[in-house]
């Protein structure tokens, strides 16, 4: 019997632990659940869950001893913690999240011991880099040059369950949604000059896509293209672009808040125990005797009064004299508050993940340029059955079952850009309605300039 210590019981670990205890029934395997909060999940005979405090550092290596695999789906924060016991006591670690350099301090010690760490295997990152590199590896194997890579992802939610003037509702972190798009400029390659996107220009520079029967969308680029050079072996391609998908209008409201400064995460607001979200609003605002705060606002960032952002602002409530009841708060986290009420999916609510790649290459016996694309929309059930639980729990799962029954025999530290990784991954994934759809056509000349 093969043991399997799952770290992390949150809304993303769902379908990762169905799809495990469906194949431990047949494979006689026994998972081992740990969390700090378990939100009333019950033990049965393939699955226990355990409460468990992962900073612990006796009770963590406790449980990895007695493991045979041990999958991560904790906050990326607490990787580098699991990683440590999982390298003194010899296991194979997957995780969904990004290779940090802590977790690539890791990497002598499990190429030393003959073990395989496999991070980046969920969504993005995961599955973006899993159909990106089945095109490009079949697109280089026939010979072709590579012109032009572009790759948009969004977690967003399904139109059946969009009711708001944002088209927006949270599938993940809120945190993550409130800081996006910080910590430098984003940087890429666009006809082989590198291009530099600051923060405060970021949701203005947006590329309009239209996705046929699923929709227009606007993507705004992710802060480091870049790196994705090497992780893709794509050096000396003229253009490289990745970046976020939001429906259209979306970047132009948001850009009120960082305009405003309603982002920064970076100090403490004085008086905000006492303070309502129009006077929250206000204090970023010049003084005046008589203009109110909306005037102000339209007046301050050039917002025309019948501008559609208008709509969606007072929508979310900014201007209401509601307290905002939190004791001690950044900008950023009063704004998280806010939108948390605003933005959450209900019940019956369906979310809905859309991913799109653009390669362009070209033959060099024919002197012929191709367009590629390769699309993927998953919804969700549910509050509960997310897509995006579905979209990063699956790929980890799967390639834990081919861990576990010996289809995947690799050593040291990867992210599943491997054809050994993606391949038998993404043609599981099929069976579970996550599947690809991909175009070719004749393409002229590239006209788009960011």
């Amino acid at each position: 019997m093969k043991n399997i210590l799952i770290f992390g019981a949150g809304r993303s670990s769902r379908y990762l632990i169905d799809y495990l205890t469906e194949n431990a029934r047949k494979n006689k395997w026994k998972l081992r659940v740990a969390d700090l909060q378990l939100n009333g999940q019950s033990s049965s005979v393939e699955v226990e869950y355990s409460v468990l405090n992962v900073r612990d550092e006796f009770a963590r290596d406790d449980e990895v001893r007695h493991a045979d695999l041990v999958i991560s789906i904790l906050p990326a924060r607490f990787h580098k913690l699991v990683a440590q016991s999982c390298v003194k006591y010899s296991k194979n670690l997957l995780t969904a999240s990004y290779e940090t350099a802590e977790l690539k301090a890791y990497e002598p010690e499990v190429s030393e011991k003959g073990l395989f760490f496999l991070n980046e295997c969920g969504l993005d990152p995961g599955l973006d880099h899993m159909s990106a590199m089945k095109i490009i590896d079949q697109i280089k194997a026939d010979g072709n040059e590579l012109l032009s890579f572009e790759s948009f992802t969004g977690g967003l939610v399904a139109p059946e369950s969009d009711d708001n003037p944002w088209n927006y509702k949270f599938s993940w972190n809120p945190r993550n949604v409130v800081l996006a798009g910080q910590g430098g400029p984003a940087r890429f390659i666009q006809n082989g000059k590198i291009k530099y996107i600051p923060y405060n220009r970021l949701f203005r520079r947006t590329e309009l896509i239209d996705l046929g029967k699923f929709g227009r969308f606007e993507g705004y680029a992710n802060r480091d293209s870049l790196n994705y050079i090497e992780k893709y072996s794509l050096q000396g391609i003229p253009t490289i672009f990745r970046g976020t998908l939001r429906r259209p209008g979306f970047g132009k409201a948001w850009n009120v808040f960082v305009q405003l400064g309603a982002t920064d995460d970076s100090y403490f607001l004085e008086g905000i125990e006492n303070m309502t979200y129009r006077e929250f609003i206000n204090s970023y605002l010049p003084y005046h005797p008589t203009d109110s705060v909306e005037l102000k606002l339209f007046h301050y960032l050039n917002i025309p009064q019948d501008s559609e952002i208008v709509h969606k602002l007072k929508w979310l409530g900014i201007f209401e004299d509601q307290a905002i009841s939190l004791k001690k708060a950044t900008p950023a986290q009063v704004l998280e508050h806010l939108l948390k009420q605003k933005w959450q999916l209900q019940a019956a609510d369906k979310d809905m993940i859309v991913m799109w790649h653009k390669l362009e290459y070209r033959n060099p016996t024919t002197e012929k340029r191709y367009r590629k694309t390769s699309s993927l929309v998953v919804s969700g059930q549910n509050r509960e059955m997310t897509a995006m639980a579905k979209t990063v729990g699956l790929p980890l799962a799967v390639a834990a079952k081919l861990m576990l029954t010996d289809q995947l025999s690799l050593k040291g530290m990867y992210i599943p850009t491997s054809k050994e990784i993606y391949e038998p991954v993404l043609e599981e994934l099929e069976n579970y309605g996550i599947r690809f759809y991909e175009t070719e056509e004749v393409e002229k000349e590239s006209t788009v300039c960011y």
